[in-house]
């Protein structure tokens, strides 16, 4: 398996895994153009992707949905609450490659767990996709992680783990009262500080990497969010630092298992 974040922002998201028999694209949230540049960089060619697993029906994580069925027409996996709310803008009812799914995905020696995430749209989801004993958590726009599911998320190779905003910025800065409401509650985004805590809580001897994700333009910086996670493992006694962020505009290292 191996995996590299192509985008991850407010702007547009998009990430790419890999396994034996897939290459796959969870959310498609920037455009077409820029998706098969980045690609390339990682020697993939955009004809190759099979599959895109989609989270949650907001338009920086489906900006590029429709065009890319229209030019390369890959499996679209969605649930139904998904495609009932997409379809209020952009109807993909009868699009012959659409797979729906409420509970884990099996396809050939890849598993797929889902994880119900806490956001505000209909139904939005987090993933563990797994192969061989390899696992890559993705973890983002969620406002809190429901501990019945820590025991699928202890201990996996890598996490793609939301760390959207430091509070003290949101607090002091330009948002309007409902905006920081709704970003710190329980419908919204993680903080640094939550996104780190559930990370010393979760991470364990088979984990290679951390990458933080969906990291606030206005209320975040790499800086402060690798600040805060090291500040709380060293709290909580974990070492491990293999730990850096997602960009908006630049890919990630590509991560192999």
């Amino acid at each position: 398996m191996r995996t590299c974040v192509l985008a991850s922002g407010s702007k547009g998201n998009v990430t790419y895994v890999e396994t034996n028999n897939h290459k796959i694209l969870i959310d498609i949230g920037t455009n077409v153009k820029y998706i098969k540049e980045k690609l390339l960089e990682i020697e993939v060619l955009v004809t190759d992707i099979d599959i895109i697993l989609i989270s949650h029906i907001h338009n920086d994580h489906i900006k590029a949905l429709e065009q890319f069925i229209k030019k390369y027409n890959p499996y679209v996996y969605m649930t139904s609450t998904m495609v009932e709310e997409l379809e209020i803008n952009h109807p993909i009812r009868n699009y012959e490659k659409l797979i729906l799914f409420n509970d884990d995905i099996y396809l050939d020696t890849m598993h797929i767990e889902v994880i119900k995430t806490s956001h505000d749209t209909k139904d939005s989801k987090g993933f563990i996709v797994k192969e061989n004993s390899k696992s890559i958590v993705y973890i983002t726009d969620t406002g809190y992680l429901n501990q019945k599911y820590f025991s699928k998320l202890k201990d996996c190779n890598v996490y793609l783990f939301e760390s959207n905003h430091d509070v003290e910025m949101l607090i002091n800065g330009k948002y309007p009262q409902w905006l920081k409401d709704r970003v710190v509650g329980p419908y919204g985004h993680l903080s640094n500080k939550d996104a780190a805590i559930y990370l010393a809580k979760l991470i364990g001897s088979d984990t290679k990497k951390i990458i933080l994700m969906h990291l606030s333009e206005n209320n975040n910086t790499k800086e402060i969010a690798l600040d805060t996670i090291r500040s709380v493992f060293l709290e909580y006694g974990v070492k491990f630092d293999n730990i850096s962020c997602a960009s908006q505009n630049e890919k990630s290292e590509v991560i192999n298992l």
